[in-house]
């Protein structure tokens, strides 16, 4: 059952896209695809000149029900890739393809030549950190911890890790990576520039995102353009990069340890 969505909106320049899901804004496959075409189908719009990248907080949905699903926790921006889609692959293309759509976003993101904005309302787990990292300017709230658990559930941050290192630098990703079960504050993430800008309220932050998202509509798109390349140097074999990363996420996680530890993960 496909329970979450993905949406966009385009008003005076400024494109927004909202994801969400009812298990904590996880990523199932299909929503993976949707938010990169999203984002691939954003940057060539001529009506959007930036875009902001969001997901659904706090209360559910207008005809979102939690009845017979777990409610949405309050707290999560994004809790990474979907357990029970990870708990069902059998095969290793079947887990290829499923961590390829975070390759997917990642590099729509990167290569979309608009600057995008990321709106981290709460925790950021495993490819949610990489969503995160991923945005040419990323808002968080002082709740907003972060973590990459792929390593206590057997894998690795294979596919996001490129982009983690890329904003955080090495030693920074490799503290993340290693001691995978511990969180960090929103603090900590802001010193190590996951987060441009920290907010103690989501409405601070959201009038904050608000003024620079105006800001970047009414300059000039050309400029931004060539600077978003610019900024983006040095990561154009991500496409092929990517897609062998997730190679490797797609053998491990058909792995006994890794299953084991998905089936003890999701029975806490």
């Amino acid at each position: 059952m496909q329970e979450g969505f993905v949406r966009s909106e385009i008003k005076d320049g400024i494109a927004t896209i909202t994801f969400f899901h009812p298990q904590s804004n996880s990523m199932p496959g299909y929503q993976l695809r949707a938010l990169a075409d999203e984002v691939n189908k954003l940057g060539k719009d001529a009506a959007a000149k930036v875009i902001v990248l969001k997901s659904e907080g706090g209360n559910l949905p207008a005809g979102i029900t939690a009845e017979g699903t777990k409610a949405v926790k309050a707290g999560a921006f994004c809790a990474g890739a979907s357990f029970d889609e990870l708990i069902s692959i059998k095969d290793i293309t079947t887990g290829t393809t499923f961590f390829s759509g975070f390759a997917g976003v990642i590099n729509a993101m990167r290569k979309a030549p608009k600057f995008v904005l990321v709106r981290v309302h709460g925790k950021a787990v495993g490819g949610g950190v990489g969503i995160a990292c991923s945005g040419d300017y990323t808002f968080g709230i002082t709740g907003a911890l972060v973590k990459l658990s792929e390593l206590a559930v057997g894998i690795g941050p294979f596919v996001v890790g490129p982009a983690v290192d890329r904003k955080i630098g090495r030693s920074a990703f490799a503290e993340l990576t290693i001691n995978a079960t511990e969180w960090r504050d929103a603090q900590w993430a802001k010193e190590k520039g996951m987060y441009n800008e920290l907010h103690d309220t989501v409405e601070d932050m959201d009038k904050a995102i608000d003024a620079l998202a105006k800001k970047l509509a009414n300059s000039n798109p050309e400029a931004m353009a060539m600077l978003k390349k610019i900024m983006w140097e040095g990561t154009e074999h991500w496409d092929q990069l990517l897609t062998e990363r997730a190679g490797m996420s797609g053998k491990l996680v058909l792995s006994d340890f890794t299953v084991n530890a998905i089936n003890k993960f999701k029975a806490k």
